[in-house]
């Protein structure tokens, strides 16, 4: 599914930066690895300027996360790129992603995927997220304000679930959420500072899982995850 903007985004937005976004995909993406040519076009043309404050645009395609806010950040370029990659997905696959945030992530998922159903528990958050999302005229994306440890069941099961946020552990219910032969990407580890980015498979109701490298980010909280701070 391709954004088509509504008439609240002019065509200078949407062009704006449009030269840094495409040395992005180059030199943060190609240059590291990133082989999926649908990847690489979905972020070609997902405008993540949009997806931060005014302030920081002009940092928007830099080879770094950013705040967005509620302690939380968007992920680098090539991390995005990376997960996103690591889940295979097809043109009818649901996907499921836990943490919402900015939206970037959700953008670049809903260019790739039949339906992306959304979870974020920080509420000011999650409706930014969806009023940008919805002025980008992205309508595959599904939204819930919520403790995403516990995954979104009504609308299961998925061909691909995203955890943008570190977990201790993978969250029994989200793999439980899974179809047979879904992927899960999550970045794993007891130590909240650093993780790894994990890649979990299903089949026959087995699960395997493969490290693809070190990460950091920020914690999940919630049930299955990181407990809220005193």
């Amino acid at each position: 599914m391709t954004f088509s903007s509504s008439t609240n985004l002019t065509d200078r937005e949407l062009r704006e930066f449009s030269g840094q976004r495409l040395k992005m995909v180059e030199d943060q993406l190609v240059n590291r690895g990133i082989r999926d040519l649908r990847v690489l076009e979905a972020m070609s043309r997902v405008p993540r300027h949009l997806f931060v404050a005014a302030a920081l645009r002009h940092n928007a395609y830099g080879d770094h996360p950013l705040p967005i806010g509620g302690d939380q950040t968007i992920s680098q370029p090539y991390t995005v790129g990376l997960m996103t990659e690591a889940l295979r997905l097809s043109e009818g696959d649901r996907v499921l992603e836990i943490g919402t945030g900015s939206g970037y992530q959700t953008a670049v998922l809903a260019e790739l995927a039949e339906q992306v159903f959304t979870v974020e528990r920080i509420r000011p958050l999650g409706l930014e997220a969806q009023r940008g999302l919805h002025r980008l005229g992205y309508a595959n994306v599904v939204f819930k304000i919520f403790d995403g440890t516990y995954g979104w069941r009504d609308q299961s099961p998925y061909d691909a679930v995203l955890i943008t946020a570190g977990v201790p552990e993978i969250p029994k219910p989200l793999v439980d959420q899974l179809k047979d032969g879904g992927r899960l990407v999550a970045p794993v580890g007891g130590d909240p500072e650093r993780q790894q980015l994990t890649l979990l498979t299903k089949h026959g109701g087995r699960t395997a899982a493969r490290v693809i490298g070190d990460c950091k980010f920020v914690r999940l909280i919630g049930k299955y995850g990181w407990p809220e701070a005193p």
